[in-house]
């Protein structure tokens, strides 16, 4: 569980990187917005505005991510765990088989009802 505990960790702090670098970008872009033409506007490609409402919504999803990750990190530990508990029931219900094959009897063998 350390293990998953520090993967988790270690995501979290990826998805914080990539968000405050997005962040920044996007912090960036307004205060060029905010300035002068000839300033700034003017060196950025065009497309590059153009994306300004895909980096915020970038920023959204980054900022998601780690409850994502933890959520979906808890689903996979309790498939795991059911995993677990259905291999046990498998192997009872196999003991439970091997236990009555000697009470079961062909079907050859079988009585026939008298009415």
């Amino acid at each position: 569980m350390a293990k998953a505990a520090s993967e988790g960790t270690t995501k979290g702090m990826v998805a914080d990187h990539i968000s405050q670098a997005v962040l920044s970008t996007s912090n960036l872009l307004h205060l060029m917005q905010q300035s002068s033409p000839t300033q700034g506007l003017v060196k950025l490609p065009k497309n590059l505005l153009a994306k300004t409402t895909n980096i915020k919504n970038t920023e959204q999803v980054l900022d998601q991510m780690p409850l994502v990750i933890s959520a979906l990190d808890a689903h996979l530990d309790r498939a795991l765990q059911c995993a677990s508990e259905l291999h046990t029931i498998r192997c009872l219900l196999m003991k439970k088989d091997s236990a009555l094959a000697p009470l079961s009897m062909p079907s050859d063998e079988q009585p026939v009802s008298q009415t």
